[in-house]
């Protein structure tokens, strides 16, 4: 019944937005219990990537750069910013050390995908992983639902949600699923933008392994870094677009298929939630997210306005 149940919402989660499509997921994590959930989180992370590049057939080269430069140069300040910023209050909240780097991490660039690739890197242990990736996964779900009425209400265009979108929300799926809700420019300026700060998950890690010089010398420290390739075919597939005389109609399929991807894919992300994961996520972790989140939000929203 259960696993039928699934399925069916996993369907109709094609036919909604990516917004409503994560509320339904996180609806039934929190009342049953999701069939097959390892399962779910690896084919939601390939998805994920799959969307994102069908999506990069709907987009024009020029244009993202031209609309995503000002972001991409400030990526360095904001990355750098956000991990000192947040390892000082961490520090502050008497968190433990590890803890609030990946959270930092997480923030600063991608969420989940930056917080994976640094843990084995610092050696933290799985409660510091799993309370850092439940408090970023929280603050993501909430972005999704709050910045595209709020851009609204600010009376944000396209261009300037685009790159507060990039900047102020964690995940790429979050990004892409709110700034597709917002319009066609809004999604391109927000994915060029994200991909180019997920590029620094590599440098990120390695420059970890010397921060927690101490555990490298011991042989703990060794990096172990999951390149994003999807990165590069999203770009291919922009060039693709861009380049070639690719007949509308097929460009237009993909990327209608891509949306529609998208939307499963944040059901199977919202359908990860469950109970145990919640309570792991104590007050302080909580804190730190909050104020850092809260930080480069209002930061950002107020250059880009």
């Amino acid at each position: 019944m259960t696993l039928a149940l699934f399925i069916i919402l996993m369907v109709v989660s094609l036919f909604v937005p990516p917004a409503v499509a994560l509320f339904i997921g996180m609806a039934f994590a929190l009342v049953l219990r999701p069939p097959f959930p390892a399962l779910s989180k690896k084919a939601s992370k390939y998805m994920l990537q799959t969307a994102v590049v069908g999506l990069g057939f709907g987009m024009n080269l020029y244009k993202s750069i031209e609309a995503g430069g000002w972001g991409i140069a400030m990526t360095l300040v904001s990355v750098t910013s956000v991990l000192l910023v947040g390892c000082f209050i961490g520090r502050w909240l008497k968190l433990p050390v590890k803890m609030s780097y990946l959270i930092s991490s997480g923030t600063a660039i991608c969420g989940g995908s930056a917080i994976a690739a640094v843990s084995p890197v610092v050696k933290a242990d799985e409660n510091e992983t799993s309370v850092s990736l439940a408090t970023i996964y929280a603050l993501n779900a909430l972005a999704l639902f709050l910045f595209p009425p709020l851009g609204r209400l600010i009376g944000l265009d396209e261009t300037q949600f685009g790159l507060w979108a990039a900047f102020a929300i964690h995940d790429t799926s979050s990004v892409v699923g709110a700034a597709a809700t917002y319009g066609e420019d809004a999604l391109c300026v927000a994915t060029t933008v994200k991909l180019a700060r997920a590029l620094w998950i590599m440098p990120l890690a390695l420059v970890s392994t010397f921060i927690f010089l101490k555990a490298s010398e011991r042989g703990e420290g060794k990096v172990k870094v999951t390149i994003p390739w999807f990165i590069l075919f999203f770009l291919l597939a922009m060039a693709a677009n861009t380049y070639l005389d690719i007949p509308k109609e097929i460009s237009g399929n993909i990327t209608f298929g891509a949306r529609k991807l998208l939307s499963a894919t944040l059901f199977l992300i919202g359908s990860g939630l469950s109970v145990a994961a919640l309570k792991k996520v104590g007050f302080r972790p909580v804190m730190l997210g909050v104020s850092l989140w809260s930080i480069i939000s209002v930061a950002v929203l107020l250059i880009v306005m």
